[in-house]
């Protein structure tokens, strides 16, 4: 079987850094980001947060910033690839198409479609306000355009079944040349992390091409990034995705959380990627 090849999600979007230990700052993120390589991972996804006092819970689109963050990662990690989100609601993405052409990552999130994002309490009460994440066919196009110009990868996220079945159009509609399949499980309106459901997804697309699981949750993700690894799908975890390992307990950083993600991978007798072995698989250009 295949080397894994490791992601670490290092940050998330709107976690508070008050309550959680997420990074924030280019030092921050650098430091956690070396942390998870030397575990393993070649690929960090990278959320940016903004760097005012007191928001850092808060998403930034200021390419500088998302310069400034990337760099620091680069430079800690070397040969490491970078993954850079977009996801944002609404239809105004000037931001994050501002960020890749400032960036010009090797691999960029494009959430493929559209998806009711709730969470509701045990007492009925909505977690937040009921939102749509919109992500209609004109606007995955347009972010499908700047990362073609810019010789962006694009990773398609994946939060529903009717969405992976999308993706594979999205090719035979002249929109893409690439097919890379996240599949995030966990969302409480999206698909649920189970190991059987993942065999299924994986017999949807076709034989050769790049996918992995993205797992939301706490201990009982584990199970799932087993199997992942035991199909032979890339593997990613992260800060953003988990706060809890295998046994239960809180890990202390995204290093922990690699070396878990790692010890998968060797369970199902498959070495770890190194950042150049995992841009020859996935035809990335080579560091500068």
């Amino acid at each position: 079987m295949e080397k894994a090849i490791l992601t670490c999600a290092l940050t998330g979007v709107l976690t508070d850094p008050k309550q959680h230990p997420v990074p924030v700052t280019p030092a921050q993120m650098a430091a956690e980001a070396k942390a998870a390589f030397e575990a393993g991972a070649s690929i960090m996804h990278v959320h940016i947060r903004r760097q005012e006092e007191g928001m850092g819970h808060m998403p930034s689109w200021d390419p500088e910033v998302v310069w400034e963050v990337t760099e620091a990662i680069r430079a800690a990690c070397l040969g490491v690839i970078i993954n850079l989100t977009t996801g944002v609601v609404g239809k105004d993405i000037a931001g994050p198409l501002a960020c890749i052409r400032r960036v010009r990552p090797e691999i960029a999130a494009c959430n493929a479609g559209t998806l009711n994002y709730l969470k509701i309490r045990s007492d009925g009460r909505w977690a937040w306000p009921p939102m749509v994440f919109d992500n209609p066919v004109d606007k995955v196009k347009a972010f499908l355009d700047v990362m073609h110009e810019t010789g962006t990868m694009p990773e398609f996220e994946c939060f529903d079944v009717g969405i992976v079945r999308s993706v594979a159009m999205f090719k035979k509609a002249g929109m893409t040349d690439h097919l890379d399949y996240n599949f995030v499980m966990g969302v409480d309106s999206g698909m649920p992390a189970d190991a059987e459901l993942l065999g299924w997804l994986r017999k949807q697309i076709d034989p050769g091409v790049t996918w992995q699981s993205t797992l939301i949750g706490r201990q009982e993700i584990w199970p799932v990034h087993q199997a992942t690894a035991d199909l032979g799908g890339m593997l990613r975890t992260g800060l953003e995705d988990t706060f809890y390992l295998p046994d239960g307990s809180r890990a202390s950083g995204n290093g922990a959380l690699i070396e878990a993600l790692a010890r998968c991978a060797r369970n199902a007798g498959r070495d770890i990627a190194s950042p150049a072995e995992a841009r020859t698989r996935l035809g990335l250009r080579a560091t500068a």
